[in-house]
């Protein structure tokens, strides 16, 4: 009985001491998994920090990433450069950007890299195209290498003439419905600085881009300036005749003490009449913008159907 007695003691020992060794095993393999889970979150932080690519096992930095920081090295070197210039040419070109709804400080950086970048890539392209064109050999290769290059300079002047006009024309449309907004919203006794707030959501829809002005110049007058160096900003920045113009009226008016609702009333119906006219213009050039497509589409298409029976009667030789 006490053999028996030793022996299941004995089991009941081992048997706890296997229970106890199965749980400091898995509780080893649970401490080892979390802490390589933990290492394995904070290298990915580290990576995403400074830039590595998780994929890559040596943690080489992506090419991608270089190149993006690259162009931020470029831009910042040449914002830099171009920030520190104060000429009459660079005034011309952020003033340019402006009227063109680009408001970046870094823009004229942005601007000359463009032009850089566009006039190698062109150039490039027209280098290794037209040898496949069977033009390698030709006196006139370089010239269209030249060519190509030129036109990827003067890129963006283009594309920034176009936005400009397009910006002003929309500034030009919508500036007669301002005028009769702010008549509106002097007879209602608002003040200035409420009427351009509610003038600018009412055209946030139809014109945007005015709109966004409009708010700008609110956010002048709520930071100190006057209302008329406002305005004139904002004329400034719409590339209007008519707003610098507005600018000049309020200021007379408020240093003359006359009434602003009657002198905006009688500038609201000239710049009506002023889109009525250039409405009635357009229509009166249209004969002849018309007459050249005329000229080249229409009439040669009249002479081949009247003469082509005369023609083939010629060529067959049958005049009956």
């Amino acid at each position: 009985m006490a053999a028996i007695g030793a022996f299941g003691m004995s089991g009941d020992s081992a048997a706890m001491m296997l229970s106890l060794l199965i749980f400091l095993a898995a509780g080893t393999l649970a401490f080892a998994v979390m802490t390589g889970m933990r290492a394995r979150d904070a290298v990915r932080r580290r990576a995403a920090t400074v830039g590595v690519d998780e994929d890559s096992a040596d943690g080489r930095r992506s090419l991608r990433n270089s190149g993006v920081k690259a162009a931020h090295r470029l831009i910042d070197y040449a914002s830099r450069h171009y920030s520190s210039t104060d000429n009459k040419d660079l005034k011309k070109l952020r003033q340019r950007l402006i009227q063109a709804g680009i408001y970046d400080p870094r823009g004229p950086a942005y601007f000359f890299v463009a032009r850089l970048a566009l006039a190698v890539a062109c150039s490039g392209t027209a280098f290794f195209v037209l040898p496949m064109l069977n033009m390698a050999g030709k006196s006139s290769f370089w010239l269209f290498v030249l060519a190509a290059g030129v036109g990827g300079y003067l890129a963006p002047t283009f594309y920034l003439d176009r936005r400009i006009g397009a910006k002003r024309q929309e500034h030009r449309s919508g500036f007669p419905d301002l005028m009769d907004l702010m008549v509106v919203c002097a007879d209602a006794g608002l003040a200035m600085e409420a009427s351009l707030d509610r003038i600018g959501r009412e055209l946030a829809d139809s014109y945007p881009s005015l709109a966004a002005n409009i708010h700008m110049a609110n956010l002048e007058i709520r930071a100190g300036r006057t209302v008329t160096e406002a305005l004139e900003h904002l004329g400034d920045r719409l590339g209007l005749e008519e707003a610098r113009s507005f600018a000049t009226l309020i200021q007379q008016s408020d240093e003359l003490g006359s009434s602003i609702s009657d002198a905006l009333r009688v500038y609201s119906d000239d710049m009506r009449h002023k889109r009525l006219s250039r409405a009635e213009e357009k229509a009166y050039s249209l004969p002849a913008k018309l007459s050249v497509p005329m000229m080249v589409c229409i009439f040669p298409v009249l002479f081949i159907v009247i003469l082509l029976p005369v023609i083939v009667r010629m060529a067959t030789g049958n005049w009956g």
